[in-house]
């Protein structure tokens, strides 16, 4: 049987985000409710899978392994506070990036759903019966082309965001934990 994911975005979702591109360690800083609602999905059976847009890395504001560093250091802190993440993807292209290496058009840039459909083959996921949780429209964009049910949280730029006219998520949550209990109260 193919696993139930709820995927995440990492700023704004996950962590607080400063006023632009989170990646030096001393920026790690949890949205409260975060450890608890990561701990509440791991003991109801669902992988948790964050997908994030990294442009910094395309506008050359940080490095690649500067992204890399600082997802392992969020994942590592998780685990002291016995919540685990299955699973980190990230993209580093932008259409318009400077660095050279990374202006692409990809298809894992969010709204585009390739972070999801990798994680459908590299974990067996079951896309239809999944959460995708962010504070963004492309979040929500992307949850809704490859199945899944959408949650805007209203931290981050979520506030804002919610604003837009066309969203179609399916539920509005204040933040993680809050998004979390509602999706428990759907099993």
């Amino acid at each position: 049987m193919k696993n139930r994911a709820v995927f995440l975005d990492r700023d704004g979702v996950i962590i607080q985000e400063p006023p632009h591109y989170v990646y030096m360690p001393n920026q790690l800083k949890f949205i409260p409710g975060t450890i608890e609602a990561i701990k509440l999905l791991n003991k109801n059976n669902f992988k948790v899978v964050v997908v994030s847009n990294q442009a910094g890395i395309a506008y050359g504001y940080y490095l690649e392994k500067d992204a890399i560093l600082f997802n392992q250091l969020m994942k590592e802190e998780l685990e002291l506070h016995d919540a685990k993440i299955d699973a980190i993807y990230y993209c580093p292209h932008h259409p318009n990036a400077k660095v050279e290496k990374y202006k692409l058009d990809c298809n894992c840039r969010k709204p585009k759903p390739g972070m999801l459909r990798r994680s459908e083959i590299d974990i067996n996921i079951d896309l239809k019966r999944s959460f995708m949780v962010g504070d963004k429209k492309s979040d929500i964009d992307t949850g809704k082309t490859v199945g899944c049910k959408t949650i805007l949280v209203l931290t981050g730029y979520g506030i804002e965001e919610s604003k837009h006219d066309d969203m179609k998520h399916d539920f509005v949550a204040n933040n993680i934990y809050d998004a979390v209990e509602y999706i428990l109260a759907t099993m």
